[in-house]
């Protein structure tokens, strides 16, 4: 029988943990004392590409692989000095256009060189960077290019022609279009050849003078009532990613390090790209979509130590069966991490079972910017656990009180999880809308949105959102992004989305739907308009099932009651009902 705990020691590790006394290292830690393990740069300011590239390609790492890639059955590397002289060419393209501090680069690509060295490079140019989901359909591109203001685009072909072309005369502010481009395909019309202009420009940039609070990077994040949210994050953020490289993912300089996360979000850019840099370790980075046997093959070959992924993916794993798993011996894996939504207690005991590891679940947000309370590799797990939080992390359970302060609560009670102002990667605004970041602290505490639990052992435990947000294979997404969308069909007059749980990915999408008149309910519309959400929104983001309704649950104000829509789809306890339009019992 299993028991509700992993236990360990420290013996039992193939390598010794950076963080073994968790109290005393909690004790003695500063944010202060971490920034002093990076550099400032030499003629003043601080830089998050100085502390990933510069400073590793200007001592003893300089001849150290940085990036494996891997496509199809080819590789390539990157040294720390190919690196440095690739990023440098990138900024001076930036430099060349006139791009600079007051602008945004944008970045829509998967997982090729060209994506990593152009995020790097514009925070080399002290321009503000922002990935984009490569497999989001044309409306959320456009609509968060527009939030953005988004000056520059750094594509490929393929992507520009498919979802960018048929918005582009939607987004005023985007002047320059260069596209990595397919070998013998004509450049699109309007756009620049990035690959020439890097080759013509030169290898050597002084980096721009950043200060630890100059905007770095733009992560955005869904919102439950309007437009998704641009979360800032500035260049002394760079100083959680080396901490929680050093203490969440135990990252020692001989690793071999693989992020699966797509770098259109958060995660693929602070981890998949940021804290393995700054830790000077060579990363695997897999141009591949999702494929067991290629990723247990990955594991193998490319001798992989430190694996960080997604529920949704060890899900996906455990489906593909034991015998896969087992096919390949992998000795140089030690540590497995997971991250974007709560993992089940059986996944973290199926790694155990199965790998000969257990998985080491963590939470933090796009607002985060990095990683808050992890199961760390020295410590025991409690499955279903998030875990524990970070030297220099303040954690809490707490509720609002009506008088707008902010009430602390004990063990075993579920309340919002918040978390004491102060590190270093805690976003620094909302994009033009400073009254919706404000709203997201009380005093020195910030509200997450996540409703957890503590248990006396200072565990904390995931219950859900206070919000109506859904988390799908890992990704945010905002009902209000996907409502839209539907009611831009000719038949559809409103619409509610929810989440409804799903074993591999946690939540799909689901749409209700009422329709206009003239039009009739049937299968033929149903596929129509999943098409057409698919179409705008693209495959991750739209819903997964439409229902009809002759009409949607409204309160007296006419907001969609969401939380009904759900309570009835899984046959939950409906709740007040009171300010039901039409009344309620």
């Amino acid at each position: 029988m299993r028991q509700s705990m992993i236990r360990k020691t420290v013996d039992q590790l193939r390598v010794v943990p950076n963080l073994t006394d968790y109290e005393g290292e909690r004790s003695r830690f500063s944010w202060a004392e971490a920034r002093s393990e990076l550099e400032d740069l030499p003629r003043g300011g601080f830089n998050i590409a100085h502390n990933a590239v510069t400073r590793h390609a200007r001592g003893p790492l300089r001849d150290h692989v940085a990036f494996r890639f891997l496509s199809g059955d080819s590789a390539s590397t990157l040294t720390y000095g190919d690196l440095e002289a690739a990023t440098n060419r990138f900024a001076n393209v930036l430099a060349g256009l006139g791009v600079g501090r007051d602008d945004v680069v944008f970045v829509l690509a998967g997982r090729i060189p060209e994506l990593y060295l152009a995020v790097l490079g514009s925070l080399k140019n002290g321009t503000l960077v922002s990935p984009l989901f490569a497999a989001f359909g044309p409306d959320p591109i456009a609509t968060r290019m527009n939030l953005g203001s988004g000056t520059v685009l750094v594509t490929t072909t393929e992507l520009y022609e498919r979802k960018v072309a048929p918005i582009r005369s939607q987004v005023p502010s985007l002047r320059h279009v260069l596209i990595v481009p397919e070998a013998g395909e004509p450049l699109p019309a309007g756009t620049s050849d990035l690959t020439a202009l890097m080759a013509a420009s030169s290898d050597s940039f002084d980096i721009v003078a950043t200060r630890p609070q100059d905007p770095a990077l733009l992560h955005f994040t869904s919102g439950t009532t309007g437009m998704p949210k641009g979360a800032v994050h500035v260049h002394e953020a760079v100083v959680t990613h080396w901490s929680t490289g050093k203490y969440a993912l135990d990252l020692h300089h001989d690793d071999v390090y693989w992020c699966t996360a797509d770098p259109g979000w958060v995660t693929g850019i602070s981890y998949g790209l940021i804290a393995p840099l700054v830790h000077g370790v060579t990363s695997v980075v897999d141009e591949s979509d999702f494929d067991p046997e290629r990723w247990y093959g990955i594991l193998a070959d490319q001798q992989v130590s430190v694996w960080y992924t997604a529920p949704t993916a060890i899900r996906m794993l455990m489906k593909a069966g034991a015998e896969l798993a087992t096919a390949r011996p992998l000795p140089d894996l030690r540590l497995i991490a997971s991250v974007g939504e709560p993992l089940n207690p059986e996944a973290v005991w199926w790694g155990q079972e199965v790998l000969g590891l257990p998985i080491h679940d963590n939470w933090w947000q796009t607002e985060t910017g990095g990683i808050m309370i992890g199961n760390t590799p020295a410590f025991d797990i409690k499955p279903g656990s998030m875990g524990r939080p970070l030297p220099g992390v303040e954690a809490a359970i707490a509720v609002r009180t009506d008088d707008g302060g902010i009430r602390l609560l004990g063990d075993a009670t579920e309340g919002e999880l918040v978390l004491r102002k102060g590190w270093p990667s805690m976003f620094r605004g909302y994009l033009n809308n400073p009254d919706r970041y404000a709203a997201c602290f009380v005093g020195d505490w910030y509200f997450t949105g996540d409703l957890a639990e503590r248990d006396s052992d200072g565990y904390f435990w995931f219950v859900g959102r206070a919000d109506d947000l859904i988390k799908s294979a890992g990704h945010l997404i905002g009902p209000f992004e996907v409502e839209s969308v539907l009611m831009s069909h000719p038949a559809v007059a409103e619409a509610g989305v929810i989440g409804k749980p799903d074993e591999v990915a946690g939540q799909v999408v689901k749409a209700f739907v009422s329709l206009r008149q003239g039009f009739t309910a049937d299968d033929a519309l149903r596929m129509d308009i999943l098409a057409h959400a698919r179409r705008k929104l693209g495959a991750t983001v739209a819903p997964k099932e439409v229902a009809f309704l002759d009409t949607l649950p409204r309160t007296r104000s006419g907001k969609i009651m969401r939380r009904l829509l759900r309570a009835r789809e899984l046959g939950l306890p409906e709740g007040d009902t009171s300010t039901l339009e039409g009344g309620g019992s």
